[in-house]
């Protein structure tokens, strides 16, 4: 085996875990999968050297790479799509201290609340939350990777923790309003008016997305008369959380087709943002989805 092919093989035995830290500072499997791929061609240019904690330089190369991700981000006023698939990826996550059912709470707790807060917390804050309070990272190692003193860094992580605090839904709220929309979805696929006109509010607001464009719906009547989940019998619906707020992903033959999310208020539901884009849903839904 040649030092190159051995140098591959290492950063195979990280790959997982690197591929759980960028997933949860950028939300999107797809950019997840290009910072790893990314940290890997940084390493192989590097070469192994002196290296002498490949796990911690990765660890670093990693943030970095997804630090100025979140700020190229900024700088073009773009978000994607924060879908969190009840659970987190299935994939083994290496050694990275999180197991299946510290995933689960994750995926009910933090993971909602860092999409909650998704707009709210800078870059910085962002990777010093999730390196130190999910992956344990020492502050004086993220400190390196942000620039910043390890006293303000601790600063940051602590920032990131407040707005946590205080963006992120009981879960009594949030199980309230799962219920709603579970009650939505099923009166939808019974084709259940007088059911639906209970669960939406008078003036709720339906909003899709779609390649072809933009269309608005004002009013319960009117959403109803829009309403065709369950239409076909071969369309599954996947609970989801998506931008920190119960959603439901419709995946027809195994393809992700159609997201949508509800705002849930006073038990009832005062808006929908759907999202209709094959193509789009395909690059960031993990494949296990369906």
């Amino acid at each position: 085996m040649t030092e190159e092919e051995e140098l591959a093989a290492e950063f195979e035995t990280q790959r997982s875990y690197l591929h759980a830290i960028a997933f949860r500072v950028l939300g999107s499997h797809a950019d997840a999968d290009d910072a790893v791929q990314e940290a890997w061609l940084r390493l192989a240019r590097t070469g192994r050297g002196d290296i002498e904690d490949l796990r911690g330089w990765l660890t670093t190369v990693t943030g970095r790479i997804c630090l100025d991700v979140l700020r190229r981000r900024g700088v073009r006023g773009e978000q994607p799509l924060e879908l969190d698939v009840g659970t987190l990826p299935r994939e083994a996550v290496g050694d990275s201290r999180i197991d299946p059912e510290a995933e689960a709470v994750l995926a009910e707790s933090v993971g909602l609340a860092l999409y909650v807060v998704m707009d709210a917390l800078t870059p910085a804050e962002r990777v010093s939350f999730v390196l130190h309070d999910i992956f344990e990272v020492p502050f004086d190692a993220i400190a390196a990777i942000l620039g910043r003193s390890t006293a303000a860094t601790k600063m940051l992580a602590s920032r990131a923790r407040g707005r946590l605090r205080s963006g992120t839904p009981t879960a009594d709220a949030h199980a309230a309003a799962r219920d709603v929309v579970d009650a939505f979805l099923a009166a939808a696929g019974r084709g259940d008016v007088a059911t639906l006109l209970t669960v939406l509010a008078p003036d709720v607001e339906l909003r899709t997305q779609s390649p072809k464009g933009t269309v608005v719906v004002r009013g319960a009547r009117e959403v109803v008369a829009q309403s065709r989940i369950g239409a076909r019998r071969d369309a599954l619906a996947h609970p989801v959380l998506v931008d920190g707020v119960p959603g439901v992903l419709i995946t027809i033959g195994g393809r992700p087709v159609t997201v949508m999310a509800f705002t849930v208020a006073d038990g009832a539901i005062t808006a929908i943002r759907g999202l209709t884009d094959p193509a789009r849903l395909g690059q960031i839904v993990p494949s296990w989805v369906a």
